[in-house]
């Protein structure tokens, strides 16, 4: 099981944190990632890592802008999302797989969560 947390209506050029526990078989998990999804779009990859923390991607339009890290308990991640932007409104999901490497694809994960919603007002 996957919770997110930590969206919000914020403005633009603001900064959120976004938190990501997994519980359950958190031994069969290898990476964990963020992708997101706005209103009438696909949801699309954000930015991935193995939870050995050696592996880590991001999608081009936010590597500059965002920073994704595990926790101390190798079973929680975070998105440090900065800048804002309006067109990084979206609901932001916890996903997981139990083999690497990082997929961009929706479909390469088993697991996802509920979901968190950020909100930018320009």
């Amino acid at each position: 099981q996957l919770q997110a947390s930590g969206g919000g209506l914020v403005q633009a050029g603001d900064a959120l944190r976004l938190s990501c526990a997994a519980s359950g078989r958190t031994f069969s998990i290898s990476v964990m990632a963020w992708f997101r999804q706005a209103p009438g779009k696909e949801r699309e990859f954000v930015s991935g890592i193995s939870l050995s923390g050696i592996s880590i991607d991001y999608a081009d339009s936010v590597k500059d802008r965002f920073t994704i890290s595990r926790g101390n308990a190798k079973n929680t991640i975070y998105l440090q999302v900065n800048s804002l932007k309006p067109e990084d409104t979206a609901v932001y999901y916890c996903a997981s797989r139990s083999r690497l490497p990082i997929s961009k694809a929706p479909v390469g994960y088993a697991y996802w969560g509920r979901g968190t919603q950020v909100t930018v007002s320009s």
